[in-house]
């Protein structure tokens, strides 16, 4: 017996410390990506974390360096450890696992006579840190006032549907659903692009197939804030009309699985077997990819297209609805579907085909791109300034002790 419950605990304990290893990886905050920007004074660096953080700054001499430690995180494996920049006050960016509990970015300096900012955002989590030469923000109170009107470049993928052999639906007089949303799409480019804080990319810009997996993986693989799909919507029955906005989730509503079967070219047979195969998956996908973030984004973006093209054509309000569309499936951000206007309606067909109504609905989605972030985004200021904190001198002096560990 005795031997029995040695071979049993030999067999169990690896799996209990594998679950106790898989839960104790969860409960920690994933450094995901960091990328940086020159600013007209200084230089901005965006780290995006899976949530909010907590961190402590450091100074280190000969060299002249600057780092923030990052507690209880981890680093995902995919990013690059080590940026040259290059600028007037940063020569090298690094970043790297300290320890097992702390993740470390350093920041090698050129001078010593520096300033810097650090802002946490949400919606997604990010750390914003902003180097200046010392001097270069000339008072306190001007300092406040550039941060309360920073504007951190948003990353904003448009994906028109459709393309190349895929028409999409057409419309009674032959309009392409693929035409009108890429036009849409361009013209959305076309306004932003005017506003600093926005960089807006396509999944297409001219007429060519693109396979829906791919259209997230080009927001991912750009780090995008959002992604939205722009469609037309059709249906059998020619009297169908409106505007309709959608979030990636199972849906028993039946026009819904409709409408998902066909932007993912598939039989509405097919659509209602994948309920049992995937989800799991929407489970996984409800944590990972933002769904509350995704339900404040499409609330924003409908609200502005029903209210905006209602007062100029009338156009009917169908709501914001959930449905498996494959073209969402993946994506790592705040992301929805819209179904601009009925293209099998007569009437919605002969609107689509006119250059002020998709230009009516290209602002419209600018204008709730930009009620999304203005009304949701909480900043979360932490204000530092060089030496300015005994605490950072003691966590200094600490670090001096071990920074070899991670030869950072």
């Amino acid at each position: 017996m005795f031997k029995f419950l040695i071979i049993l605990f030999n067999f169990l304990f690896p799996l209990i410390l594998s679950s106790l290893s898989l839960t104790w990886a969860e409960d920690k905050i994933q450094i995901k990506d960091i990328r940086y920007y020159e600013l007209s004074q200084g230089l901005r660096v965006v780290i995006e974390t899976s949530g909010v953080t907590e961190f402590i700054k450091g100074e280190l001499k000969n060299p002249e360096r600057l780092f923030f430690d990052i507690k209880n995180a981890t680093l995902n494996k995919e990013i690059k450890k080590e940026y040259l920049v290059n600028d007037p006050i940063v020569n090298k960016i690094r970043i790297g696992q300290f320890d097992i509990n702390t993740v470390r970015i350093v920041f090698d300096l050129k001078k010593s006579g520096y300033e810097f900012k650090i802002i946490q955002l949400e919606d997604p989590f990010r750390i914003v840190i902003d180097i200046y030469s010392q001097g270069s923000l000339k008072s306190s109170k001007n300092l406040e006032e550039k941060e309360t009107k920073i504007t951190l470049k948003r990353k904003i993928v448009i994906d028109p549907g459709h393309g190349g052999k895929d028409p999409g639906a057409i419309g009674p007089s032959g309009l392409k659903e693929k035409d009108v949303t890429l036009d849409i799409a361009l013209k959305v480019r076309e306004i932003l692009k005017t506003d600093p804080s926005f960089e807006i990319i396509l999944t297409r810009d001219k007429d060519i197939f693109i396979p829906l997996n791919e259209r997230t993986e080009i927001a991912n693989r750009v780090g995008a804030d959002l992604f939205i799909s722009i469609h037309a919507n059709a249906s059998p029955n020619s009297y169908a009309r409106g505007i309709e906005t959608y979030i990636l989730n199972w849906t028993d509503d039946e026009e819904a699985i409709r409408v998902a079967a066909r932007e993912n070219a598939i039989s509405i047979k097919k659509m209602k077997q994948l309920k049992g195969e995937l989800g799991f998956m929407l489970a996984s996908l409800e944590r990972e990819a933002k769904r509350d973030s995704s339900v404040r984004l499409a609330g924003y973006v409908h609200n502005s297209m029903t209210g905006s093209l209602k007062n100029s054509f009338l156009r009917h309000d169908n709501g914001v609805k959930q449905a498996l569309f494959y073209v969402l499936v993946g994506a790592q951000m705040p992301s929805c579907l819209l179904e601009v206007s009925y293209i099998s309606n007569p009437e919605e067909e002969r609107l689509l085909n006119q250059e002020s109504y998709r230009m009516e609905i290209a602002q419209s989605i600018v204008d709730g791109i930009k009620n999304y972030f203005l009304k949701t985004e909480q900043i979360k200021k932490v204000k530092y300034t060089k030496n300015n904190s005994t605490t950072n001198k003691v966590n200094i002096k600490k670090v001096k002790n071990t920074r070899q560990k991670a030869n950072l």
